[in-house]
C-alpha cells in the first residue's frame, strides 16, 4: 500500500536570516481536509568527518547556546547559495579545523530532522590533511581542535560526551565506508 502525498497549496516565507527561512505551507492532506505546516528551509549542510594519516579524527569543540554547553563535533556547516555541499565541506573544514583535504569523498546523506527542516546534510570522508592558513571561523564562532582515536570517539558516544546528533549520524556513515 502507497501512502498518499499531501498537496502544496501555497508557500510563504515567514522569516529569513542569513543561514535559514522559516515556511508555512498550506497543504490538503489526504483526507481532503485543508492543513498547514510550518519548518526551516536550507540550501542544504556539509559535513566533514577528518581523518588523518594516522587514524585519528579531527574533531572540533564549540559552545552551542541552546544547549548552554560546549559539544565535541565534525566540522560542518550551511551550503550557501550558489555553492556546492562539496564547496562547503572543503569550507567549513579549512575555516574550523585550519585543515585542507587531498581527497574528499562523499559517504552518504540524510537529514537531521525530517519533521521540521528539509535540510539535507551531505558527510564527507577527509583524507590526505594539511594545513591550510584560511582557518577564519564566523564570528559567532569560537573554536578548538581536538584529535581523537576512533575507539575513544565510540567511547565518548555511549557516555554522551559527544551529544550531536548530526555529528553521531556522520560518523555512522564514514565509519560504515571505512571497512
Amino acid at each position: 500500500m502507497s501512502l498518499r502525498p499531501w498537496r502544496k497549496l501555497s508557500e510563504t516565507v515567514v522569516f529569513e536570516n542569513p543561514w535559514w527561512s522559516y515556511r508555512l505551507d498550506r497543504v490538503e492532506l489526504p483526507s481532503g481536509k485543508p492543513g498547514e505546516y510550518h519548518y526551516v528551509h536550507t540550501e542544504g549542510s556539509a559535513m566533514v568527518v577528518p581523518l588523518a594519516s594516522t587514524g585519528e579524527l579531527l574533531m572540533v569543540r564549540q559552545y552551542r547556546h541552546l544547549a548552554g554547553r560546549e559539544s565535541l563535533e565534525f566540522p560542518g556547516g550551511g551550503v550557501k547559495a550558489g555553492t556546492t555541499p562539496e564547496d562547503a565541506a572543503r569550507s567549513e573544514l579549512a575555516e574550523e579545523a585550519g585543515q585542507g583535504a587531498a581527497e574528499l569523498r562523499l559517504v552518504g546523506r540524510f537529514n537531521p530532522f525530517n519533521g521540521v527542516t528539509d535540510e539535507m546534510c551531505h558527510v564527507y570522508l577527509a583524507m590526505g590533511l594539511r594545513p591550510v592558513s584560511d582557518s577564519r571561523p564566523d564570528a559567532t564562532e569560537e573554536i578548538e581542535v581536538e584529535w581523537v582515536a576512533p575507539a575513544e570517539l565510540e567511547a565518548r558516544i555511549r557516555s554522551g560526551d559527544v551529544w550531536d546528533g548530526m555529528t553521531i549520524a556522520a560518523w555512522h556513515l564514514a565509519r560504515a565506508s571505512l571497512g
